[in-house]
């Protein structure tokens, strides 16, 4: 790939007094190529665009002066920064192409893998980082469409997603606009796009956002496209005509309640027919109502607040399998089995807080909501931890992340101070009294 910018180069820009240093060119698409640069010694990213790009969109520029305007909605964005014009100078004497232009970003650190990467296989995450991730997209597009914006093109090319963790960045973001504004070229990506959308028939907004959304939180928990079952089987070549009339004229869910036709194959599609049990009812009912009478009528599409709530609620009932160590969703109280192994689950103990019931399993966490359904806390800032204890691992505590002091009472009337960084053992412990409600661990 041929570089728009000479990589090692010094360039001045009308916009900013800071040179930026051109360190190398980390990639491009359609719309041109993305480097990172030195900005004032600090690493930093700018996507350069191609002349063509302006001519097709010719509302670019406003949109992004726009979206910086409105600040970053969360911490899940790779947010533009700065608008960039080349400075005349810089511009003859580099050559860089007249009408090109660009913005600046910070660096995506290298623990953040595309999202392609893992429903491709190519990257390993748990289920609990990956529910992680999932609840994260659904929050930051929450706090996008409160602040009456869209994306317009939420695909899994604009993810990406730390495996250990969950953590998400979403780039990309010249794509935001006003929710209902007419400015634009963007419609989204085909697999993606919401039917009305791909027929034409409405412009993206935050109702098309819910669709995309749901479609790619069903690609991450399944690893396949929710619309591709045996319909598509009867399909001799998926060209443009077929592609509109499985993702707009007639658009099957694969797991639809009362539509059969596209049900997964055996053999073609093992992936959906395998991930789909590993889920709770509850975020099933979501997809079916997001996905499958949502496909055709936008009023029935799940919230962000509805995927936040279902997706909480998934994390809360983590198990992990006594037979084979698997992470498994059992309804909290009601006896199952494993997914994988096929074996019984024994009722756990669990963790009542004011909001919500956490399963007493390792890995599980506390966070604000679950105290208070409007806390400010985010899902990756978690109060307190379920850990083992590190000489017997059959001994579950709970692990005090806050910065404040709590108390744990026992089951024989004693109470411990528990400050932070502290555990306490959950075998003996009654109630514990923290700074936003008491927990009581039940059996």
């Amino acid at each position: 790939m041929v570089s728009m910018l000479p990589e090692g180069a010094t360039l001045r820009f009308s916009s900013t007094a800071t040179p930026i240093r051109v360190i190398r060119c980390l990639g491009g698409g359609g719309q041109g190529q993305v480097f990172e640069v030195d900005f004032a010694a600090e690493p930093m990213a700018m996507k350069w665009y191609f002349p063509s790009c302006l001519q097709r969109d010719p509302d670019l520029r406003q949109r992004l002066r726009a979206c910086i305007s409105a600040t970053q909605p969360s911490e899940g964005f790779l947010w533009p920064i700065l608008v960039l014009d080349p400075d005349p100078d810089s511009q003859q004497r580099f050559g860089i192409p007249f009408g090109s232009f660009g913005y600046m970003m910070k660096l995506r650190p290298a623990r953040y893998q595309p999202a392609v990467a893992h429903t491709g296989g190519q990257i390993e995450i748990g289920l609990q980082p990956l529910l992680r991730a999932c609840f994260q997209l659904a929050e930051s597009f929450h706090a996008l469409h409160s602040r009456g914006l869209c994306y317009k093109d939420i695909s899994l090319g604009n993810l990406f997603l730390d495996p250990l963790n969950g953590d998400i960045l979403i780039c990309d973001n010249d794509n935001v606009d006003i929710n209902g504004s007419d400015l634009g070229s963007v419609r989204g990506t085909s697999g993606f796009m919401a039917p009305e959308v791909l027929l034409g028939r409405s412009r993206p907004g935050t109702s098309s956002d819910l669709f995309s959304l749901a479609v790619l939180i069903f690609r991450l928990l399944t690893r396949h496209d929710p619309f591709l079952g045996r319909l598509e089987l009867q399909i001799r070549c998926l060209d443009e005509p077929a592609r509109r009339r499985l993702y707009g004229e007639d658009p099957v869910f694969i797991f639809a309640a009362d539509d059969e036709r596209n049900r997964p194959d055996p053999i073609a599609h093992p992936a959906p027919l395998l991930t789909w049990s590993i889920y709770p009812a509850h975020l099933q009912e979501l997809f079916r109502q997001s996905l499958g009478a949502g496909a055709r009528d936008p009023a029935r599409r799940a919230y962000t607040g509805q995927w936040l709530k279902a997706l909480s609620r998934c994390l809360d009932q983590r198990s992990l399998c006594p037979h084979c160590g698997q992470e498994v969703f059992p309804e909290p109280g009601q006896p199952g089995r494993c997914w994988d192994c096929g074996g019984e689950l024994p009722l756990q103990a669990r963790l009542l807080t004011p909001a919500a019931a956490v399963q007493a399993q390792p890995g599980n966490e506390l966070h604000g909501h679950h105290f208070d359904p409007l806390a400010a806390e985010r899902l990756d800032q978690p109060l307190a931890r379920i850990e083992r204890h590190p000489h017997r691992a059959e001994l579950l505590g709970l692990k005090n992340l806050s910065p404040h002091s709590w108390s744990a009472e026992l089951s024989g009337g004693e109470l411990l101070p528990l400050p932070p960084g502290r555990s306490c053992s959950l075998a003996s412990l009654d109630v514990l009294h923290t700074h936003l409600g008491a927990i009581r661990l039940v059996t």
